[in-house]
């Protein structure tokens, strides 16, 4: 008699393993520093701008103010401009790696309170108007899974995220108004306006800069402090495979990474 064949081992996939964020925590604080940096030049470059420009709407033109005046004001907000979008485009761009990599990370501590997969961590940057609220779930669930109970009622920091996206929402939407505002500025009264729109834009965006870096290193403490303790309660249960003469009894879990 020939016994029936055994069913074919399961693949499974690699589980998840902690991988620390203070590295990419600590490149991200720097950079975001650099942008506050980028945020008070411009801030300066934008008030120099309009004390020039008021001089000249006051005084009938350019020629009694001097237009070395004019030129310095026009290259200090061209420059600091410049330095801000440079130290905003590297920031973002390592901001979204630590991200996924505390998004990772919770899948190790707590999978079950997971509402995306870690690629939306990536991908739900990019998506137009879902980047407006996607993230920011993400980053809910990921506080929830990082504390020390994922399961209670309250979850902590919750006010610093909420904080922190809402300035950040708010500071990007002024920013394109203020620069908008500058860019169609055509005379001296219209461009001392603008100039002063870009002031607050620069203050908004450095308190949303400021809260991010608050929000990046205590997300980062906690996920070190939880690793550190061990509460690692990821765990896979052992398949059970049948013999050839019948059904293997007994077996034990299989500890998670």
């Amino acid at each position: 008699m020939t016994h029936p064949s055994l069913p074919k081992r399961p693949m499974l996939g690699r589980l998840p393993v902690l991988r620390s964020p203070i590295g990419l925590a600590h490149a991200v604080t720097a950079l975001l520093a650099f942008v506050i940096v980028a945020d008070v030049l411009g801030f300066g470059a934008a008030a120099y701008m309009m004390s020039v420009m008021g001089d000249v709407a006051s005084g009938g033109g350019a020629g009694d103010v001097g237009l070395g005046a004019v030129d310095r004001a026009v290259w200090a907000v061209g420059m600091t401009t410049s330095m801000y979008m440079l130290g905003l485009l590297g920031t973002a761009t390592l901001f979204i790696i630590w991200f996924h990599r505390v998004r990772h990370n919770a899948e190790v501590f707590a999978p079950d309170v997971q509402r995306r997969t870690p690629g939306w961590a990536i991908g739900g940057w990019f998506i137009p108007f879902a980047n407006l609220f996607i993230p920011r779930g993400i980053a809910a669930d990921v506080l929830r899974a990082s504390q020390p109970d994922p399961y209670a009622s309250e979850v902590r920091h919750q006010g610093l995220l909420n904080a922190w996206w809402g300035m950040w929402l708010a500071s990007n939407i002024f920013d394109r108004f203020a620069t908008n505002r500058y860019d169609e500025a055509s005379d001296p009264q219209a461009i001392h306006d603008a100039a002063g729109w870009l002031m607050t834009g620069s203050v908004l965006d450095l308190v949303s800069a400021v809260l991010a870096l608050l929000f990046v290193r205590r997300l980062t403490a906690a996920q070190n402090d939880k690793a550190m303790a061990g509460r690692q309660p990821l765990q896979q249960p052992a398949p059970q495979y049948p013999a050839a003469g019948g059904p293997v009894t007994g077996g034990g879990p299989v500890p998670g990474a």
